[in-house]
């Protein structure tokens, strides 16, 4: 079964889309529909990931998830066309709609999916764009992890906990960082 494309954002003489019709970055119209899912879901996947208690990690709360999406905002000035388009899809996505609550990411699945990211993008993206969007990703956990949360002093480069280390180490590999 083909799956659908996600549209171009200019027609084939080259004229502007459509009125009414939202124009999708260049950058999305060689992924499918399942595709640009796996690319726009990913971030906020481990967002929920990074903030979910785990053996030797607690559960953060609102500032590290608020960390994480400042981390996934911040992609909206990556010199990478692919990590813009991404931002600014998950942006529109949800805007003016509900977040649908996060079931609990299973790091096994989270780790999956990465490694399917990797995949994809070798397959189908430029190499500067696949690097800027692993790096990105990763520095969305990151933040997260290194997030303080109010209230809590740690003075500035105490090192992450290992657990958090190994978290943060465990993505990097997943995404072909390491």
């Amino acid at each position: 079964m083909l799956t659908p494309e996600v549209p171009m954002s200019h027609s084939v003489a080259g004229e502007p889309p459509s009125a009414g019709r939202r124009a999708t970055p260049l950058t999305t119209a060689v992924y499918s529909a399942a595709e640009w899912d796996l690319l726009t879901g990913l971030p906020g996947r481990v967002i929920v990931a990074a903030t979910a208690p785990g053996p030797g990690r607690p559960r953060r709360g609102v500032a590290e998830g608020l960390a994480g999406l400042e981390a996934v905002a911040a992609g909206r000035s990556f010199d990478s066309d692919l990590v813009r388009a991404v931002v600014t899809a998950i942006y529109a996505r949800h805007d003016g709609q509900p977040v649908p609550a996060a079931d609990g990411t299973d790091l096994v699945d989270l780790l999956a999916a990465c490694r399917a990211v990797v995949r994809l993008l070798d397959r189908r993206a430029d190499p500067a764009d696949s690097a800027a969007y692993r790096q990105w990703v990763q520095s969305v956990a990151a933040r997260v992890c290194r997030a303080v949360p109010p209230g809590v002093f740690r003075p500035t480069g105490e090192p992450l906990s290992p657990a958090d280390r190994r978290f943060l180490d465990r993505i990097g590999d997943a995404l072909g960082l390491r």
